[in-house]
């Protein structure tokens, strides 16, 4: 069955100090139920980050973002919140968050097909131009 449906994504920032109030954008996650899709894509460019935080572990980051690529997914190797489904694991990843890797409010928009959308929302929002 195709079709637009609707999803709703969020953009997945590093922020390194609330105070300063500065962020990178760094993945972004999305969920269109009716295609039963969740996804997130991530990209850490560790020259940005420095520039941004000298002091901060990129390694460490990035190890986080990875897990969370892997909740998405629903690997199996990422614990107990992988298993939950599709919905739920969206819900966890775009959860407000007081750690270093926050996500965005959440936007909606009509896709034909969500994998398509994720890469091009990553492409758009995240990747250097």
């Amino acid at each position: 069955m195709r079709g637009r449906k609707a999803f709703q994504y969020a953009i997945l920032r590093v922020v390194p100090s609330v105070e300063r109030g500065e962020r990178l954008n760094v993945g972004v996650a999305l969920l269109c139920p009716e295609r039963r899709f969740v996804g997130a894509r991530v990209a850490l460019d560790d020259e940005r980050l420095a520039a941004l935080a000298p002091g901060l572990d990129a390694a460490a980051v990035r190890e986080a973002l990875e897990a969370l690529v892997a909740v998405a997914d629903g690997d199996q190797a990422a614990g107990p919140l992988a298993r939950l489904s599709a919905s739920e694991r969206f819900g966890w990843l775009a959860a407000p968050s007081s750690t270093v890797i926050q996500p965005s409010a959440i936007h909606t928009g009509l896709c034909e097909d969500p994998a398509d959308t994720l890469d091009h929302l990553f492409a758009t929002l995240v990747l250097p131009r």
